[in-house]
């Protein structure tokens, strides 16, 4: 008898139907798996075996063969394991096959029959309800992540026998739900808050306007300046995700095995900071089996560089293409997958290497060969792809000791809000979100320019010696500065903060 059973693979975030194909018959007791699986595939013969025959259930002693279709999709992962003996007992009439074709099973298999938790679930549950079908049995432990998605019922298992009982009408589970409406109330943790940072009034509107538009920021200054401080506030500012990016979001975290434990959706923008002695692979993504990398981690968040220069060349030049396109493909001999990549790239440098180049009230001790080396250190392509640059002078002592007069992170986001509502109404229906997003067509069209603008753009053009997709930030950013203000039109006085935001291009060109 041959039996169908609805699993799933991975691609990437995204989940593919695979049919698992059961057909037992007589002659020389075999159990094969075939279908391009890997080693832990292979392995789950060993495992289903023994989780059947310790649930109290006999293994048919008969030549049993599993087909694990379509045949030339790989298939990695052991959460094949509930699919593969749930087909041999329907093969074998324990169960009854002839609705099994609503369900998709998930999971992978304990000698002792129980159900343990996998990597991915959202993806694969998102894909069984793209695909129509409409109950999903997942393990318990991954029900809440699972369960977010409304219009399929997740059936939660703890072992391969409360299946058996389902199905035959025995036990019933009932669907299991959470409530996304508490998932989002939670508040955004206090601990941090704009409010500590004193002083830093330039450096906080810059942070807006990058909050405001999803732009790419640099602050260089002096140790001790507060630039990692501010850094890690910024996704205080930042608005609330929306379900569509959470959902997202999730998934990522869930296939790269970093969702915790009984979670179902990461409702806060992630804040990534690598170490800079980061390897490139674990900066964009890579290896073997390919996971996604920190810039995917920080997708819809922040992805923040502290002590920028000090990241290798390689790891520093491969984020041209994410930072450009907002997802990342990573292609290797047999396989090519995409991680989306939409992050704002926050990046904290000294000015030189002992750190006071900008500082007026000390005096740099770096010789001009010390600056050249150190300032070649910062790329010019990478430059040309951060949209706002903004210098952080010494924090003054009469600012330490002001209290209570500092805008708190609530205040500002609802500015940043404000701002954001602005753009999703322009571009609704064109698939962007943000000012950052614009491609050269959309600037055109919103990022249109009076004489007295053009012109006085055009000076900064030739003065500054920027490039053409310099010239392209600037006006994405002066877009953001008039939707603050609510401006329909861009003016020379937004482009004109737009251009003092390149100000550190001009001492990198200078080396």
């Amino acid at each position: 008898m041959v039996s169908k059973i609805n699993s799933c693979a991975l691609t990437g975030i995204d989940g593919c139907i695979v049919e698992v194909e059961t057909d037992i018959s007589n002659g020389i007791p075999s159990f094969d798996i075939v279908g391009l699986g890997d080693t832990a595939v292979r392995e789950s013969r060993e495992r289903v075996r023994a989780a059947v025959k310790n649930s109290g259930i006999d293994f048919p002693v008969r030549r049993i063969t599993i087909n694990l279709a379509p045949a030339n999709l790989r298939k990695e992962g052991s959460f094949y394991d509930v699919a593969v003996a749930v087909g041999i007992l329907a093969a074998s009439e324990i169960i009854p096959s002839t609705e099994l074709g609503s369900y998709m099973f998930l999971g992978e298999l304990s000698l002792d029959g129980r159900i343990k938790a996998v990597q991915g679930i959202l993806s694969m549950a998102c894909c069984a309800r793209s695909n129509g079908i409409k109950n999903v049995f997942v393990p318990d432990a991954n029900a809440d992540e699972a369960a977010v998605l409304k219009d399929i019922n997740i059936i939660p298992v703890k072992s391969l026998l409360e299946i058996v009982r389902h199905l035959n009408g025995q036990e019933v589970i009932p669907a299991y739900t959470v409530d996304i409406n508490s998932i989002f109330s939670q508040s955004i943790s206090d601990s941090m808050d704009f409010s500590d940072v004193k002083g830093q009034a330039s450096v906080k509107r810059a942070m807006e306007i990058a909050a405001c538009g999803a732009h790419n920021l640099l602050m260089a200054g002096t140790p001790g300046s507060g630039k990692t401080m501010l850094a890690k506030r910024l996704p205080t500012i930042l608005p609330r995700m929306t379900f569509d990016e959470a959902l997202e979001l999730t998934k990522i975290y869930s296939v790269s095995g970093l969702l915790p434990h009984k979670s179902s959706l990461i409702s806060a923008r992630p804040f990534r900071n690598p170490h800079h002695t980061i390897s490139d692979i674990s900066l964009v993504g890579g290896g073997k089996p390919i996971k996604p990398g920190e810039i995917s981690l920080a997708h819809y968040g922040v992805l923040f560089l502290d002590e920028f220069p000090e990241f290798g060349p390689e790891a520093a030049e491969v984020l041209r293409q994410p930072l450009e396109d907002g997802e990342i493909c990573i292609s290797r001999a047999n396989n090519s997958i995409t991680y989306p990549a939409r992050t704002m790239l926050v990046c904290a440098a000294n000015p030189c290497k002992c750190g006071f180049y900008l500082d007026p009230s000390r005096k740099c001790s770096c010789t001009p060969k010390m600056l050249q080396r150190y300032l070649g250190r910062f790329s010019r392509p990478i430059m040309d792809r951060i949209d706002i640059h903004t210098e952080v002078r010494p924090v003054r002592y009469d600012d330490l000791e002001k209290a209570g007069e500092e805008e708190p992170s609530a205040v500002i986001r609802e500015r940043v809000n404000k701002a954001r509502n602005v753009q999703l109404e322009r571009y609704r229906g064109l698939g962007i979100f943000s000012n950052s997003e614009l491609s050269p067509a959309l600037i055109r069209k919103y990022c249109e320019l009076d004489r007295v603008t053009s012109k006085l753009l055009r000076r900064a053009f030739e003065k500054l010696g920027l490039s053409a997709r310099a010239h392209d930030r600037i006006l994405k950013v002066a877009r953001t500065i008039a939707d603050m203000e609510g401006a329909d039109a861009i003016k020379s006085w937004h482009v004109a903060e737009a251009i003092q935001y390149r100000s550190f291009d001009r001492l990198v060109s200078k080396y």
